[in-house]
């Protein structure tokens, strides 16, 4: 109730409902903008779809390539449109290494390194939360920041993962049933990225480090120094992008995004962005594996989300 009243107070001309069922009842419904935990968003995305209302839904996505593909099929097929927020493609810092990369400015991309550092999970003051419910959020860190990395990074690369290797551990964090830390190795076909995801840091930034064949990308949470044919270029993008956890300033470009896809009516209803997801959900998937095996190297197949062609 005490949410709700806030809710009310802050947008005074909403309309509310009781339950999903009622809201997705409405008549002059257009879209459903799915933010709730994880665990919900199967069903939501499936209810939504069958009242052929368009879907844009928070990260992860979804937890299961089947699931995926599954959702997919239903999209194309009520002609609606089905999209996920990677809003990380949006922060200026990474649009403009993204530019860079596709210039050529530091050649083929060979090495990729990344830390993402916090102090603790996104969780209410009492330390409670979904991010770090396993049966609600789906995992711990790996889950929450994982899936930013595994749509950035290969963009970066300019190809998809082949293979996994990771570990996952529980450093500082020992209340919660989920890992605190995970430290990832990607494998691309002419690449690698190393990657660190930690709720148990000392300090709250970001870090990554591109390296290609004629030059380099050094990112320190609000700076980027390119390095290449001998000149350095340093530009700063603040704010940083540890800078909070919603990003609001990031959201125009993800509705631009979307309002494009409704425009679609779901022609391509299996876009780039849902082969993104479907590449984030097998890196999660094999890094489990992979850690549960001691680290072992696991091979990825997540294709196209072929089925929804």
């Amino acid at each position: 109730p005490g949410r709700q009243d806030a809710c009310r107070s802050a947008l005074p001309g909403a309309r509310w409902h009781d339950s999903v069922e009622s809201l997705l009842a409405s008549d002059d419904l257009d879209f459903v903008d799915i933010c709730t935990p994880p665990s919900s968003h199967a069903g939501l995305i499936e209810a939504a779809l069958a009242r052929s209302l368009h879907v844009l839904c928070e990260k992860p996505l979804v937890g299961s390539l089947a699931e995926l593909d599954r959702l997919a099929v239903l999209a194309r097929a009520a002609g609606v449109a089905f999209h996920t927020v990677h809003n990380w493609h949006h922060a200026p810092l990474v649009r403009a290494a993204d530019a860079a990369i596709r210039a050529g400015r530091i050649g083929a991309v060979r090495e990729v390194v990344w830390q993402t550092l916090r102090t603790r999970p996104a969780v209410a003051a009492n330390g409670d939360g979904w991010r770090v419910d396993p049966e609600i959020g789906g995992g711990g860190v790996l889950t929450d920041h994982g899936w930013h990395v595994s749509y950035v990074i290969p963009r970066w690369v300019g190809a998809r993962p082949e293979a996994v290797s990771a570990r996952l551990e529980t450093r500082r964090h020992r209340r919660f049933a989920v890992e605190d830390t995970a430290t990832v190795r990607l494998h691309f076909p002419d690449a690698v990225a190393d990657i660190v995801l930690t709720w148990a840091a000392d300090i709250r930034e970001n870090h990554a480090r591109v390296i290609g064949t004629a030059g380099r990308i050094e990112i320190e949470d609000d700076t980027l120094v390119l390095t290449a044919e001998g000149r350095e270029e340093r530009r700063r993008y603040p704010p940083p992008l540890s800078d909070g956890s919603a990003h609001p300033d990031w959201f125009t470009a993800i509705a631009d995004e979307f309002i494009a896809r409704v425009r679609d009516r779901g022609a391509r209803a299996s876009s780039t962005n849902l082969d993104e997801a479907a590449v984030c959900i097998a890196v999660e998937h094999g890094a489990r594996e992979s850690s549960r095996g001691g680290g072992e190297r696991r091979a990825l197949s997540a294709g196209a989300v072929g089925s929804a062609r």
